[in-house]
C-alpha cells in the first residue's frame, strides 16, 4: 500500500496515519505543521517544527519536573511533538537564547497550560 502524499510540493510518506494532517502556509508567517492529537488540532510553529518527534509524534510519554523530588510527584503525559518543544526550551534556557525558549513557553501556555504548571512554571 503507498502511503505517499504530497501536500503543497512536500512529500509525506505516512505521516497522515500519525495524525500529522500535512504541512500548511498560515498567514504568509511561514511553513508550520499541523498535528492532530485527541482529536484536536495543533500548530507547531517554526523553528519548532523542525524538532526531532520521533517515528510517532503522538505516543505518549511521561516527563517528571526536573526540580521535582524523588517520588516523581509533578509528572504530566504529553505527545512526543510536546515533548520535542519541551526539550527545544530546556535547551534554550541552558544555551541562553531566551527568545526561543520563550516563544516555546509561550506554546506551551497556550497549547498544553496545565502540563505547563507542572514542568515548567
Amino acid at each position: 500500500m503507498n502511503t505517499t502524499q504530497t501536500i503543497n510540493g512536500i512529500q509525506l510518506k505516512g505521516l497522515t496515519q500519525l495524525g500529522i494532517n500535512g504541512i500548511n502556509s498560515h498567514n504568509n508567517k511561514g511553513v508550520r505543521m499541523n498535528i492532530t492529537y485527541n482529536n484536536k488540532q495543533y500548530t507547531i510553529p517554526k523553528p519548532f517544527d523542525q524538532c526531532f518527534m520521533g517515528k510517532e509524534p503522538t505516543k505518549e510519554i511521561i516527563v517528571h519536573n526536573r526540580f521535582s523530588d524523588e517520588s516523581f510527584s509533578q509528572s504530566c503525559k504529553l505527545p512526543a511533538f510536546a515533548v520535542a518543544i519541551y526539550d527545544t526550551i530546556i535547551g534554550a534556557e541552558r544555551t541562553e537564547d531566551y527568545t526561543l525558549m520563550q516563544k516555546g513557553i509561550t506554546w506551551f501556555q497556550k497549547n498544553f497550560t496545565d502540563e505547563y504548571y507542572t514542568l515548567l512554571d
